[in-house]
């Protein structure tokens, strides 16, 4: 979505006045874009493309007073285009919001009403870092960019190795931020056929519609809009690579297409009867559990076995152990070169606290982290408050006071309940359902049905659970953070 000129700038907010504001300073440097709300944003996007850089408010139609709609953009933002930076533009009392934001891959947050100044600075540093990024994506070895010394990564990079040579399909798995498309790209710059294009699809953001079309092209005419015959993703990788990533939310009718591709490298564009093969070799990319969603009925089983036959775990940061340190380090270091500033380095207790910090976003997380600690706090000691100011509220670790295990932890309930002289049952199993909620939905990211299905729960009823607790005053925290 780049002009040639300006780079393109995304504005997603409902008030009229913030817009016309943002459109008038920033007009002369970059291409604009502006929506009001998010289904605006989506259906600009859809024909437009991602963005450069985007400033968005969380609070949005139809929910203004909560960050659902913002952080779910977050979200499909970065499904369009990984190197989208994206700024967040929040009301004092959203801190917790914006911080959570940070959490699913924005790169800064910055509080209304904001300066002029800060404003385009802000974007100055977040333009300079995509292109630096796009650079190294295009021109650096991928392998080496996977970095770490633990197991783990250790045994990723072995596989890495081991499978790059063969033409197999291969499904890379890991949480959101853990460099699936990087491990990819290794597969692909490190085989036989890395002098071949590699062609890179996120299935989650393409509307469901489109998906056949642009994986395996279409003949003029073959539906409305389609004022000419257009290859498919297939055709344009040739022999090199394709990469699906979120393969999970591939619709359950497409499937049986692509494992007809799969075993006999013969597919159809939309329109055709012509038969045409491709040899191209397919890696693809999943945060989901695919075998429990084949148990499930979510994915087609014989799929799951076809895209398996190769399977790389990227593991989640909290892992990793030192490479924590490593990683910090590496962006420390490649980052002050970029901003042409002077390195800040943690103190003791905030590298404590680095260290146990469970990075819910993980590598992704971290390196917006470091951005953020250099443009605060170019050449300083950080302490330990100023660290957590920019990490994930419910992600904190806890202090010595806090890892005290409490009575039901320890199971001695009978000593908890005599002390007390007695307790109110139906309060305490309040209490209970609300930290379990509220685990599964750290674990599933905020995503409300990943969440209930971790709890065997359907998505209306952990929705009712939610706002029962809500009106005996356990409100899960941050009780509007949550997506579909």
């Amino acid at each position: 979505m780049t002009s040639a000129s300006r780079p393109s700038l995304l504005i997603v907010d409902d008030d009229p006045l913030i817009q016309n504001s943002l459109a008038y300073l920033l007009a002369r440097d970059f291409e604009l874009v502006v929506a009001s709300d998010r289904p605006q944003a989506l259906a600009l996007l859809q024909s437009a493309g991602a963005p450069d850089l985007a400033l968005l408010d969380l609070g949005l139609p139809p929910h203004v007073n909560r960050a659902d709609e913002g952080l779910a953009l977050i979200s499909e933002l970065l499904a369009l285009d990984p190197l989208c930076k994206i700024i967040v533009l929040s009301g004092q009392d959203e801190e917790a919001h914006a911080r959570h934001a940070l959490t699913l891959g924005a790169l800064e947050f910055l509080a209304k009403p904001v300066a002029p100044e800060q404003l385009r600075a802000a974007l100055t540093r977040a333009l300079s870092l995509r292109q630096q990024e796009s650079r190294e994506l295009l021109q650096s070895a991928a392998l080496p960019r996977i970095l770490g010394q633990s197991a783990p990564i250790l045994a990723a990079r072995e596989q890495l190795q081991h499978y790059a040579a063969t033409r197999f399909p291969v499904l890379i798995e890991g949480e959101s931020g853990t460099g699936k498309e990087i491990a990819a790209r290794a597969l692909h710059e490190l085989g036989p056929q890395r002098d071949k294009p590699f062609v890179a699809l996120n299935c989650a953001a393409i509307a469901a519609g489109l998906i056949e079309a642009t994986l395996f092209g279409h003949a003029r005419g073959a539906f409305t809009g389609a004022v000419g015959a257009q290859a498919g993703y297939f055709e344009e990788a040739g022999e090199g690579s394709l990469f699906l990533d979120e393969i999970g939310e591939l619709p359950l009718d497409l499937q049986p297409k692509l494992l007809r591709v799969l075993e006999s490298g013969e597919y159809q564009r939309v329109g055709e009867t012509q038969t045409r093969k491709t040899h191209a070799r397919v890696i693809a990319a999943t945060n989901r559990d695919l075998r429990f969603d084949a148990r499930a009925g979510r994915f087609r089983a014989d799929l799951f076995h076809r895209l398996s036959v190769l399977r790389v775990a990227m593991p989640p940061l909290r892992s990793l152990g030192d490479d924590r340190s490593l990683l910090l380090e590496h962006f420390l270091n490649d980052y002050t070169r970029q901003m042409a500033v002077s390195p800040c380095r943690l103190d003791t207790e905030a590298q404590a606290c680095w260290l146990a910090y469970d990075f819910p976003g993980n590598v992704r997380e971290l390196r917006n982290i470091v951005v953020r600690l250099l443009s605060r706090h170019a050449g300083q000691l950080v302490g330990r408050a100023a660290l957590e100011a920019e990490l994930d509220a419910d992600s904190l670790p806890e202090t010595p006071a806090q890892q005290a295990s409490p009575a039901i932890q320890s199971g001695d309930l009978a000593a908890q309940i005599q002390a007390s002289g007695g307790i109110v049952l139906d309060e305490a199993l309040r209490r209970v359902e609300r930290d379990y909620i509220a685990a599964a939905l750290r674990a599933a990211r905020g995503n409300m049905a990943q969440a209930a299905r971790l709890l065997g729960l359907n998505r209306s009823t952990l929705y009712n659970r939610i706002e029962t607790l809500a009106r005996y005053g356990e409100a899960i925290f941050p009780s509007d953070t949550l997506s579909d």
